[in-house]
């Protein structure tokens, strides 16, 4: 379980690139749209107050919004997972062949060698469909509550390194672990998008360069193509 908690959180990590490109628009729009300095009253003394909310609080609650999320969506997957390996008998080295194959292809996905992902993405958008309506409700962001159901709601846009992620949730044949494999893997995006929502600049230019991307997408494919041997190991150690 540690081993596919540390997993999550480097694949979430070495794929910030990819979410900088899916969603850096997205959080600078969010930010852009941010209220002035709001006022909130508190009551001191039965005397009113006034004290100013700052922006990046506003910024952290999309964030927790956004990786509470993933976890509830890693929650249902897990789930899922234990219901087929209980009910269908389907061994956990099998669900675990199948995490590695989109490790694969998501490397393949975010080297730009091959974009089969792009197909799972569109399958997203008919989910996203119905989400994103109700995204809108919470526009104009005035409160911070509004800041973090917005989170929430970005928490369902379709992107294919959160899917293929969501397939170790799915290897782990458990709702308690498949939350927690999505929530290190939230908290490994957490530092590049978080940086880009804070107006930081430069990581962009960074993960998005060219060798760096290459880079990284090899140490998935690497990664993968490794888990896939283990999980395939395993696979005929069960039959």
């Amino acid at each position: 379980m540690n081993i596919d908690l540390f997993s999550a959180f480097i694949i979430g990590l070495l794929g910030s690139g990819h979410c900088i490109g899916m969603c850096g628009g997205i959080t600078t729009m969010l930010t852009s749209a941010l209220p002035k300095p709001t006022t909130i009253a508190s009551d001191i003394n039965l005397l009113p107050q006034k004290k100013t909310t700052p922006r990046y609080i506003f910024v952290v609650l999309y964030h927790i919004g956004r990786i509470s999320s993933y976890s509830v969506i890693g929650a249902i997957v897990g789930f899922s997972g234990s219901i087929a390996a209980k009910n269908i008998g389907m061994p956990l080295a099998g669900l675990r062949v199948i995490a590695a194959i989109f490790l694969i292809l998501l490397g393949l996905y975010i080297g730009r060698w091959y974009l089969l992902l792009n197909h799972l993405e569109s399958l997203g958008k008919k989910i996203w469909r119905y989400v994103s309506p109700l995204s809108k409700r919470f526009i104009p962001i005035e409160s911070p509550k509004q800041a973090l159901f917005l989170g929430v709601s970005w928490g369902w846009l379709p992107c294919g390194l959160v899917y293929s992620t969501l397939t170790w949730s799915l290897a782990s044949s458990s709702a308690f672990t498949g939350f927690l494999i999505m929530l290190f893997f939230g908290l490994g995006t957490l530092p590049a998008l978080l940086s880009v929502s804070l107006g930081v600049v430069s990581i962009n230019s960074i993960f998005n360069h060219q060798f760096v991307r290459k880079f990284v997408a090899s140490l998935l494919v690497t990664y993968g193509v490794y888990s896939l041997i283990i999980a395939t190991q395993l696979l005929f150690l069960y039959y």
